[in-house]
């Protein structure tokens, strides 16, 4: 093999090998050749249920203001509250599960979704404090929706939104999206729940990922995206960075036989 065909050989496959090609970066793909449907029905997400160190906001609100003034936090009833202000006076799921309201004092709220534990606070105000003529009204919401993320993304770390459901879609667009070195064909979701812990690997560059279970994010959730195998070969994430890294290469080989030759 003559050295001109070898430099062609080593061009041709280190495009082949390092260069990141399109279908790893789409996201939701179709890959059922047979097209035989158009779209996806995505998985209903679960309520969730509250678990320990859980932070939720309550509002009760009555014809007369007064009548619950007493048992409201600090802040309830303003119109904007801000992510600090929801951890200082919003109330916490302790370690045996309770929360602890003004007057009403401790209430098991563990394993309980939201809609059940606004029934629950609405139920006991009625037969303990009210009458149904007072017209008791009762909001309860989790304080932010909570995530963390690690990884190949354009920002790290614990995110919130103030949303009721958030898919990884919607996670990792707040997060600044996958890097392109970022494996958008395993991403892990590490799921907290009473019986354990989970661990799920999803591929979001295929459009049946709609369909899993962990499309739909708890709060809590830890996603984690790993990076690909061109990120720590170093020679480039594209044909052009590539060959830019080959002619560096050749440009040092050919200084250093020359160096030597003479």
């Amino acid at each position: 093999m003559t050295r001109k065909s070898f430099y062609i050989l080593l061009l041709i496959s280190t495009l082949f090998t390092s260069c990141i090609p399109i279908k790893d970066l789409v996201y939701l793909q179709d890959k059922n050749t047979s097209a035989e449907q158009n779209s996806i029905a995505a998985v209903e997400s679960k309520p969730y249920r509250l678990q320990v160190n859980d932070i939720i906001s309550i509002d009760i609100k009555a014809i007369d203001p007064k009548l619950v003034t007493i048992f409201n936090s600090t802040e309830s009833g303003t119109t904007a509250k801000s992510e600090s202000s929801l951890y200082f006076n919003g109330f916490t799921v302790d370690d045996h599960g309770n929360i602890r309201m003004p007057i009403l004092g401790e209430i098991n709220v563990i394993g309980f979704t939201i809609e059940e534990v606004r029934v629950k606070i609405e139920k006991k105000l009625l037969e303990e404090y009210f009458k149904s003529d007072a017209n008791i009204f009762v909001t309860v919401k989790l304080a932010g929706f909570r995530y963390t993320i690690n990884g190949e993304v354009g920002s790290t770390g614990t995110k919130t939104l103030f949303q009721q459901h958030v898919n990884i879609m919607e996670a990792i667009a707040n997060a600044g999206d996958i890097t392109t070195v970022g494996n958008r064909r395993a991403v892990t979701v590490i799921r907290q729940t009473p019986t354990g812990v989970q661990m799920n690997d999803l591929d979001l560059t295929d459009v049946n990922v709609m369909k899993s279970p962990y499309y739909y994010l708890q709060p809590n959730d830890y996603i984690y995206v790993k990076p690909l195998r061109q990120k720590t070969w170093g020679t480039g994430q594209t044909g052009i960075q590539s060959i830019g890294t080959i002619i560096t290469l050749l440009s040092l080989a050919t200084t250093v036989y020359l160096i030597l030759k003479n």
